[in-house]
């Protein structure tokens, strides 16, 4: 029973072991996706705004020209 017990323990301990392994590979990479899911809407704004500007732009030309 103590042999049997010991055994448990040590299976307990090794699974304890490679869940916190695979929990810290898995919250590297979620870590790393996030970083480039910032990056990513960083740019969309950027691209955002600049569109505001040409189509701003645009609109001003338009009125120049009506006028």
């Amino acid at each position: 029973a103590v042999a049997l017990l010991g055994q448990v323990s040590e299976l307990a301990e090794q699974l304890e072991e490679r869940l916190f392994h695979l929990y810290n590979c898995n919250n590297e990479m979620i870590q790393e996706r996030l970083q480039a899911l910032a990056e990513v809407m960083g740019r969309v704004e950027e691209a955002q705004a600049e569109l505001r500007h040409v189509c701003c732009s645009v609109e001003a030309a338009y009125r120049d020209l009506c006028l």
